[in-house]
């Protein structure tokens, strides 16, 4: 009787195909639906300034080192307000059933940092928009805002504003969702006015670039003896298998590492504060600067390099055994950036 051979497959299936990612700028895919009682933004974005670490009280009951204070390594996020100077909303074509976009509400007033990612109007007729807005109130299934960062008023030192769009929820009615947007145009929205601290969120990012490697450090596949018969690399598979009738995708071959867009999911956010002094080191974060105004602090890490744009939602699969809802008490934030 012959020895079975058996070895687990390399890499995750659920991450192919690992490829550069398409946009800096994450492509959120999935929101959720989610009831809060009142209209308001499903995300929100900052950038990554740094990590740090803090001394937390764990509020969790079933721990045991409950009602004790615990040391957590956090994430620094620089959350300047996002402008929204957009609203948008969208009908199902019975067509083909995706969702089509049918009318759009600009701010009469924009700001001239716009113009480097956009060709502004010399005029916004916001009353014709919004005569197209009411038309289409009836038939339309989804609310959007139209939101630009504002990177001058953090620490990575651009101009060049990134624009998202984020989906209006916290209650079924589109009536609701449509005249909260509305009244959104031309204002700002801070990370407070859509999440609470001690509450879940989604992360999602382009992670670190690292280029081209081989199947060593990309897939994690033993390195093979130096001596008797490896005289063609030991940095390599035995075999990469036959050339017909095909070489299987699953095998691992080098190629590109990083600057992929990931996921994580239910990260716990532990504050959320207005002045970034509070946490900046004395000499700013390295290779970011300083936090001037708005941060999160979110329990971990996150995806990606330091200045790395990183989106916030509320979570598509929370727990079925959520934290507590209530604030979690941070003792102390380290000055010093890791």
């Amino acid at each position: 009787m012959g020895l079975k051979i058996n070895r687990p497959r390399r890499g995750s299936m659920g991450v192919y195909p690992r490829k550069r990612a398409a946009d800096i700028v994450p492509r959120v895919r999935n929101w959720p639906d989610v009831n809060l009682g009142r209209p308001t933004l499903l995300g929100f974005a900052a950038y990554k300034a740094g990590m740090v670490h803090a001394v937390v009280v764990d509020d969790r009951p079933t721990s045991p080192l409950y009602g004790k204070e615990v040391v957590r390594a956090v994430t620094v996020l620089d959350a300047p307000p996002l402008y929204v100077w957009g609203v948008r909303l969208y009908t199902l074509d019975p067509a083909n059933g995706y969702r089509r976009a049918v009318a759009e509400v600009w701010s009469a007033e924009l700001p001239k940092y716009l113009h480097r990612v956009l060709t502004l109007p010399e005029k916004v007729d916001v009353e014709k928009q919004m005569k197209k807005l009411e038309e289409f109130r009836d038939v339309a299934v989804d609310v959007r805002a139209l939101v630009a960062m504002q990177p001058h008023l953090s620490g990575i030192g651009k101009k060049t504003p990134e624009l998202l769009e984020i989906p209006v929820g916290g209650v079924p009615s589109i009536d609701e969702r449509i005249k909260y947007a509305v009244s959104l145009l031309g204002k700002t929205v801070s990370p407070k006015d859509v999440f609470t601290a001690g509450q879940l969120v989604d992360v999602i990012a382009v992670t670190k670039g690292k280029g081209y490697q081989g199947v060593v450090k990309r897939f994690g596949v033993t390195i093979l003896p130096r001596w008797h018969k490896h005289r063609k690399g030991h940095r390599r598979t035995g075999t990469i298998g036959p050339q017909a009738p095909a070489l299987m995708f699953t095998q691992p071959r080098p190629g590109q590492m990083g600057f992929h867009q990931r996921t994580e999911y239910n990260k716990r956010l532990l504050k959320i504060g207005e002045n970034g002094a509070e946490i900046t080191p004395k000499s700013g974060f390295l290779h970011y600067g300083v936090v001037k105004g708005p941060y999160i602090l979110v329990q971990g890490s996150v995806p990606g390099a330091r200045k790395r744009l990183v989106v916030l939602r509320y979570p598509v699969r929370p727990p079925r055994k959520a934290p507590p809802a209530a604030e979690p008490q941070v003792v102390w934030v380290s000055s010093q950036s890791l």
